[in-house]
């Protein structure tokens, strides 16, 4: 029998087709393998290719050559510009400004064939140093309000250069689905007293079913109401609102979490193509205690199409309590 879930934090509802429930083998989808290209813009070598590094690891010589273990630069082509002033405006119903914002391109290692599944622990963790050290440098202009970080792996998924690498965009508004979560944490937070993540963490922990990975800093569960199939959470055990302030080890502590659980997610679904995103909060709203930062997970073995636009619901052919067991015996 199909069920209809709610998301207890957005209150969104999924529907759980359990009588069509899809084993990790029953999705036919092309798996991300690696090529390898002497034209990647992303490689040594090749770093007139792109904009000016703004980071970079690794390297102690001239900026923009060969020698560093990661890069940041410019997004070649941007989604929004880095200069000018908001210039808020209506016009009647409709309010305008301009397109104002940072995007940014983290090439996470200049070894072509790696993923963040096989690279080595240490390039991974240096992925996540990058990510802190570009939001706090962000967050100083104060045209800001939220910086997201995301990747996309896989063509499927929307990748365009197969050199593994992560996105950073920082916007001059809230984008709807965190401020809704934020909200939602927050109004239950106001009633209960008591941070609805942190909930969520312990009655996973007592009831064992939907947690893949747990140990003492960080867990990796399946949402009680994915949207998608092998849709994963990977969050913080302690109370942590924002993801640049979390303590120095548990930088440490979350690429190896995350390495173990995409060598899990490689193996049960033969290399496939994924996003996920880091929600954190707000610019100016870092420090609280309703919000938990998160990073959800969410492998392309499915596409959106008329029902999901139309009503907002999503279909989702594996239960997570299955989708949690076949990613726990992964490896």
């Amino acid at each position: 029998m199909p069920e209809l879930r709610k998301d207890p934090i957005t209150g969104r509802w999924v529907i759980i087709s359990s009588d069509r429930a899809k084993r990790p083998t029953d999705f036919i989808r092309e798996s991300v393998h690696i090529k390898g290209t002497a034209m990647c813009p992303f490689c040594p070598g090749n770093e007139g290719k792109t904009p000016s590094e703004i980071l970079a690891y690794g390297r102690s010589g001239a900026k923009d050559t060969p020698g560093w273990s990661l890069r940041v630069v410019p997004n070649k082509f941007p989604a929004l510009g880095i200069e000018g002033g908001l210039d808020r405006e209506g016009e009647g119903l409709f309010d305008r400004m301009n397109g104002i914002g940072a995007h940014e391109v983290i090439i996470e290692t200049p070894e072509h064939q790696l993923t963040l599944a096989t690279m080595p622990e240490k390039s991974l963790e240096e992925t996540l140093w990058a990510y802190r050290d570009r939001m706090l440098d962000l967050k100083n202009d104060r045209r800001f309000r939220y910086i997201l970080l995301f990747k996309n792996h896989g063509e499927a998924a929307g990748a365009t250069v197969e050199h593994t690498h992560s996105q950073l965009i920082a916007l001059p508004i809230v984008p709807k689905r965190v401020r809704e979560e934020v909200d939602s944490s927050k109004h239950y937070y106001d009633e209960k007293e008591r941070c609805i993540f942190c909930d969520m963490i312990r009655q996973e922990i007592e009831t064992e079913t939907r947690v893949i990975l747990n140990n003492d800093h960080f867990i990796a569960l399946a949402p009680y109401a994915p949207r998608f199939p092998f849709e994963t959470w990977i969050l913080p055990r302690q109370h942590s609102s924002a993801f640049e302030h979390m303590p120095t080890p548990n930088y440490r502590n979350l690429a190896k979490v995350l390495r173990d659980f995409l060598g899990r997610l490689d193996a049960a679904l033969n290399f496939p193509s994924y996003n996920y995103v880091i929600h954190t909060s707000p610019i100016g709203e870092e420090i609280n205690d309703h919000y938990h930062w998160h990073i959800e997970m969410m492998p392309k073995l499915t596409r959106v199409a008329g029902f999901e636009w139309g009503t907002g619901f999503y279909i989702n052919p594996t239960p997570p309590e299955e989708s949690a067991r076949f990613l726990r015996g992964a490896k």
